[in-house]
C-alpha cells in the first residue's frame, strides 16, 4: 500500500512517500515559508531512473491547501511523478505533537480524534493547530485514503506516575491534567529500536538524545520510555536553539511581578529568545561552532551549559536505568556536530563511556559506533527518520 506521510509544521510541511513494505521512500519533500509570495519547495524521487539532483522551486503559496496541491501535483505529473493520482494513496500518516493522555498509539483519525485534538490546542498552541489544518486539508486531497494521526507525545505514555507526575496540588492533575507529556517521541522511539537491533538486545538500557532546534533526552529500556527531558510542554529540560530548558520557576515571578513582563512577553523570552540564541546570539550550533573558534567568550560558556545540561541529565538517566548499554545522539546537532558529542561525553568514565576521538570527528552516514573498543557502554550515532517510524506505525496499525 501507498503511505504518504506529512508532518506539518507551522509554516512548512515536510513529507515522504512509502510503497510499503518498502521502507525506501518514493520521494521525499519540503515545502518551506508557507504563507510567502517567496516560498520553496524542495523535491527529491529516489529509486531507478530518478533525476540525481533535488527540484527546487520558488513560488507562493498562500496556505496550506495550496502548498500541499502542489505536493499533489509533484507526486502526479511530469517527470517527478511516482503514482497516478490521489486515489492510489491508501493511508495518510500525520505527525501530531500532542495526544495528551488519551492518545497512546497511532489512531485512525475522526471526527471525535479530530475534536480531541482541538481540545488539546491550548497544551501545544505552535503545533497542534498547524498538525490538525494538515489533516483537514489531507482529507479533502486524498478522499479515498484512511488518515492516521501518531502523537509525539504517545511513546512516553509508558512513564510511571512517580516519573511524569509534579509535586503539586493532586486537583491540578486530577481536574487540569497538568504532568509531564514529554516529546519528540517517535524520534526517541525510532532511534531506540536502531540501537537494540544493533545491540542484539530488545531489553537495552539507552539514553537517548535529540538534538535539534529542539532538544530532548529519554531513558529507555526495552523499548519502552521511562523518563524524558520535556515536561508538559516542549520547553523543558536541555538548552535548545530558542529555548531555556530547566528553570526555577521564581524566575517567571520575578519577570511577571518586579520586572513587568506580560506573560505573552515571558512566553516569547523562553521559548524564542534564550537557549543557545540567548546565550550566544545563534540558534545554530554552526555559528557558534565558528564564533567558538574565533576565540568568542559568550560562545565558549554557551557551550558549557548546554554540554553540561546533557552530561547531567545523563548521569541522572543512567540512575534510573539502574545502568547503561549505550547512548545514542541523534537528529541535526547530535548526527553531525563531532564537538558536541565530544564535550557531552567528557568526564563520564565512571558510567563505562569512552569515546574515540577519531572515530567521532570521522563518522559520517548510517549507524555509527564511535566508543572505543573498551568502552563498556557503546556512544553510538544513528540518523532519526520520524517519517519511516510514522510509516511503520501506520502499516502495524
Amino acid at each position: 500500500m501507498n503511505i504518504f506521510v506529512v508532518n506539518s509544521g507551522s509554516s512548512s510541511i515536510k513529507y515522504q512517500l512509502f510503497n510499503w513494505p518498502d521502507e525506501q521512500p518514493l520521494c521525499s519533500g519540503l515545502v518551506e515559508r508557507i504563507g510567502s509570495a517567496q516560498a520553496e519547495i524542495t523535491h527529491r524521487v529516489f529509486g531507478a531512473g530518478a533525476p540525481a539532483e533535488a527540484l527546487r522551486r520558488t513560488l507562493a503559496v498562500p496556505d496550506y491547501e495550496a502548498g500541499l496541491r502542489e505536493v499533489v501535483r509533484l507526486l502526479t505529473d511530469g517527470p517527478t511523478a511516482v503514482i497516478q493520482g490521489p486515489a492510489a494513496v491508501d493511508v495518510v500518516g500525520h505527525r501530531v505533537v500532542h495526544g495528551g493522555e488519551t492518545f497512546t498509539g497511532p489512531t485512525v483519525i475522526t471526527a471525535v480524534v479530530k475534536a480531541k485534538i482541538k481540545e488539546l490546542f491550548g497544551l501545544a498552541p505552535l503545533h497542534n493547530p498547524a498538525n490538525y489544518q494538515g489533516i483537514e486539508v489531507a482529507e479533502r486531497l486524498f478522499p479515498r485514503a484512511r488518515q492516521v494521526a501518531v502523537f509525539d507525545t504517545a511513546f512516553h505514555q509508558t512513564l510511571p506516575e512517580y516519573a511524569f507526575r509534579y509535586a503539586l496540588p493532586t486537583a491540578l492533575y486530577t481536574e487540569q491534567r497538568i504532568r509531564k507529556y514529554g516529546f519528540h517521541g517517535t524520534s526517541h522511539q525510532y532511534v531506540a529500536g536502531r540501537a537494540a537491533e544493533h545491540l542484539r538486545n530488545p531489553d537495552a538500557r539507552l539514553i537517548t538524545i535529540h538534538l535539534g532546534n529542539g532538544c530532548s533526552m529519554a531513558a529507555v529500556r526495552g523499548g519502552r520510555s521511562l523518563d524524558t527531558s520535556m515536561g508538559f510542554s516542549p520547553l523543558a529540560g536541555l538548552v535548545m536553539g530558542t529555548r531555556s530548558g530547566d528553570l526555577d520557576p521564581s524566575v517567571l515571578l520575578h519577570l511577571l511581578g518586579p520586572l513587568g513582563y506580560t506573560t505573552e512577553q515571558v512566553s516569547t523570552l523562553l521559548n524564542k529568545g534564550s537557549g543557545m540564541l540567548g546565550l550566544a546570539g545563534s540558534n545554530d550550533m554552526r555559528d557558534v561552532g565558528r564564533a567558538l573558534a574565533a576565540g568568542d567568550a559568550r560562545a565558549a560558556l554557551a557551550l558549557d551549559i548546554y554540554a553540561y545540561r546533557i552530561r547531567q541529565y545523563i548521569g541522572a538517566y543512567a540512575a534510573v536505568l539502574n545502568g547503561l548499554d549505550a547512548l545514542v545522539f541523534t537528529a541535526g546537532v547530535g548526527e553531525n556536530d563531532a564537538l558536541v558529542r565530544a564535550r557531552a561525553c567528557q568526564d563520564l568514565e565512571f558510567f563505562g563511556l569512552a569515546l574515540d576521538a577519531a572515530r567521532n570527528e570521522n563518522c559520517t552516514g548510517g549507524l555509527r559506533d564511535i566508543s572505543q573498543p573498551s568502552s563498556r557502554a557503546r556512544i553510538l550515532v544513528i540518523p532519526t527518520n520520524e517519517e519511516l517510524e510514522i510509516a511503520r506505525q501506520c502499516a502495524t496499525l
